[in-house]
């Protein structure tokens, strides 16, 4: 989950999800952006039914121990979808998550020191990174690699 905000305080919280395809040849940035709300139970579940759209084959989650992602409703609607799998990172390893390289990537180099007047602006900007991002395989191959993952691409 990342947060970023205006100058009047106002705030954009995002989840997200890195993918790998199942040969290992592409990955897809998969991102929820939510206006003045912090991430919990309900936007989760609402992120993963999209993902379930997107994604026809199995899923292998490896999340963070984000406490909306332990929460009872999402725990409950783990088990109604078994497509999804669920594997938690070892507490306080961020250093572990790709995600958490996407993160910093687009914080600190794609809207570094933006500090817009407007939300709509930021969720303007940080959506034309995020689609900036995910066209850069390299890129993202780049938050796999820097997390340590015993991961091999294709």
């Amino acid at each position: 989950m990342l947060q970023t905000r205006t100058r009047h305080h106002r705030h954009l919280s995002l989840i997200g999800a890195l993918t790998i395809s199942p040969q290992r040849r592409r990955l897809g940035w998969y991102l929820h952006l939510h206006a003045d709300r912090s991430i919990r139970q309900a936007q989760v579940i609402a992120f993963l039914r999209d993902l379930l759209q997107h994604i026809r084959n199995p899923i292998f989650l490896i999340w963070d121990r984000l406490n909306a992602h332990r929460g009872k409703q999402v725990q409950d609607f783990l088990e109604c979808h078994r497509r999804l799998r669920t594997e938690f990172l070892p507490p306080y390893a961020p250093d572990l998550n790709p995600n958490e390289y996407g993160w910093s990537h687009l914080k600190c180099r794609s809207l570094a020191n933006y500090a817009p007047e407007h939300l709509d602006e930021l969720e303007n900007a940080t959506s034309a990174a995020v689609r900036r991002i995910r066209t850069q395989q390299p890129l993202l191959r780049g938050f796999v690699k820097a997390a340590r993952l015993p991961i091999r691409f294709r």
